[in-house]
């Protein structure tokens, strides 16, 4: 049993949002719904301010706050630490987008679609939503477990990529990407980004990589006060704040 968590080194990313790109396609998601989401916003004024990024997958919380407020049991937590959403459970309800204080969940039909409406171009079979051309094979197709093509009117959000990490070898402490053998399991946000930004491990093996640099980078959450308790951790420098000391910066 493992306690699977990201790192995510910010001085690192460069926020070109190839993770964004390579979880739509990882995940048959729409056009404009991103599980993993690349925040940009400006800080500061002219002619001293700064434009600058965060990026955010689903926290995995400890503690969810998604879980608790759900009627039906749809949102649970997986023995090795995944918070996930049962779309065979879920009833569109939205309390869990409501109770999340990421706001890493969607209600898909709700949200303003690109232009077109890529629905509309290739229409769903059944309760699906659409038919992307590209699809996930249908072995890793896992509804119980929010993975595939969504159906209609339920919530959905970031696995962690279960299908993937599940499958990996009993006992693997670190999802290394640059490992051949390991790489087919690594998240699919893990092995895209091309500053290797992100790290993957169990968090409650000390000798774990993800380990190590939380307690060498000074690692910190978000929202530490809502009791959540992210199992995502950011580097953020020198002054493990964020988002001021984000990106790197020669220092004068």
């Amino acid at each position: 049993m493992s306690r699977w968590g990201m790192v995510i080194d910010l001085e690192k990313c460069t926020g070109c949002q190839a993770c964004t790109t390579a979880c739509q396609v990882e995940n048959n998601r729409l056009p404009g719904e991103n599980w993993q989401d690349v925040l940009f916003y400006a800080e500061g004024e002219y002619p001293s301010g700064k434009f600058s990024w965060l990026p955010r997958p689903c926290m995995h919380c400890e503690n969810p706050s998604c879980r608790e407020v759900c009627p039906t049991g749809a949102t649970f937590k997986d023995k090795d630490g995944f918070v996930l959403v049962d779309w065979e459970k879920c009833i569109g309800c939205k309390y869990c987008m409501v109770a999340c204080p990421y706001g890493v969940r969607f209600y898909a039909e709700e949200k303003q679609p690109v232009q077109p409406d890529i629905r509309s171009v290739f229409p769903g079979d059944g309760d699906k939503m659409w038919n992307p051309p590209w699809q996930m094979p249908e072995a890793r197709r896992d509804p119980k477990h929010g993975v595939g093509i969504q159906p209609t009117n339920v919530v959905s959000k970031c696995t962690f990529c279960y299908h993937r990490v599940s499958k990996a070898p009993a006992g693997t402490v670190d999802l290394d990407p640059s490992n051949p053998a390991l790489r087919d399991f690594v998240p699919a946000c893990v092995v895209t980004c091309a500053p290797s930004a992100r790290y993957f491990g169990d968090l409650d093996t000390p000798t774990s990589e993800v380990r190590r640099l939380i307690a060498e980078k000074r690692g910190t959450r978000l929202k530490e006060e809502t009791g959540n308790r992210p199992q995502v951790y950011y580097l953020a420098g020198e002054q493990s704040s964020i988002p001021e000391t984000r990106s790197t910066r020669i220092k004068s």
